[in-house]
């Protein structure tokens, strides 16, 4: 049995137990699909990621994600956390700032920002698209808006490697208080092949963040998303195209989490030629070794 160096973390996070948590597993060769998926399984956290030699030249490492149920082609959180582990264990340096994981969603650049505890990392996502924006009274969406007073966008549904339907809410308040209606989240996600409903809100007044942002996947688990950066990224794209970006020069914060326990904040970035950067801070919770067979 080999011992092999393993973290636990909270990503998008200035402290324990405010983020989205990850484990990562480092020196993973030698773990087929079935051991990763099973570690998976086993940690019960939103994602595993294991570490392995990138294959690709310029790569400085070659990642692979696991939720307990399946692999993951990509994820914010887990990027993000995965290349602050690599960073401290010291198996890549950046160039001119930037590391590059290779995985399933082909190779993604990462702005390293700063360093130590106040280092911020954030990764280029995959590309969003508009699949459809939603009529006034979409039969779809009734019941998984219902209880969700309107902002100004129309409900859209947005692809960036997962697909979710995203809905503006008229007020931060009326965001933070509102009850999810499961069965209703689950049966959209279900009839339209989504994650669910990301609901978001712009923040009010003298608050240290611009929006705030309430992920409800509907399938094929329910639960509430403590900090998701994919799913911010989409809303990213999705304000860009409508040139409704909150913020200053493409960059602004999102509080996510609070309803739930948490209280992550993630910074969002739309560069000049409307790439979406989503990141944040990473704290270290756990170190240690895991032993599998």
């Amino acid at each position: 049995m080999t011992p092999r160096r393993y973290l636990q973390l909270d990503v998008f996070a200035d402290r324990p137990g405010a983020g989205n948590p990850l484990a990562v597993v480092l020196d993973a060769q030698g773990l087929d699909d079935a051991r990763m998926q099973a570690i998976a399984r086993w940690t019960r956290l939103p994602e595993t990621t294991f570490v392995f030699p990138p294959e690709n030249a310029g790569a400085s490492y070659r990642i692979r994600m696991f939720s307990p149920r399946r692999e993951v082609p990509f994820a914010g959180h887990p990027s993000v956390g995965t290349a602050h582990v690599v960073l401290e264990a010291g198996l890549a340096e950046p160039r001119d700032g930037v590391l590059l994981q290779e995985g399933l969603a082909g190779t993604l650049p990462l702005a390293i920002h700063g360093e130590g505890a106040t280092r911020t990392i954030a990764v280029r996502t995959p590309r969003a698209r508009v699949v459809e924006v939603a009529e006034t009274g979409d039969a779809r969406l009734a019941d998984a808006l219902r209880t969700l007073e309107p902002g100004a966008l129309p409900p859209a549904l947005m692809d960036g490697g997962r697909r979710w339907w995203l809905a503006e809410v008229a007020s931060e308040a009326a965001l933070r208080e509102a009850e999810p209606d499961w069965d209703a989240f689950a049966h959209l996600a279900e009839a339209t092949e989504t994650m669910g409903l990301c609901a978001f809100a712009r923040a009010d007044a003298g608050q240290d963040y611009d929006l705030v942002v309430r992920a409800f996947v509907g399938a094929p688990a329910r639960f509430e998303d403590a900090a998701s950066g994919a799913a911010n990224a989409t809303l990213a794209a999705w304000l860009h195209h409508n040139h409704a970006l909150p913020g200053r020069d493409g960059r602004y914060t999102v509080s996510q989490g609070r309803e739930v326990g948490f209280d992550a904040r993630l910074q969002l970035r739309v560069d000049a030629d409307g790439e979406v950067w989503s990141g944040g801070r990473v704290c270290n919770v756990v170190r240690g070794t895991i032993d599998w067979p």
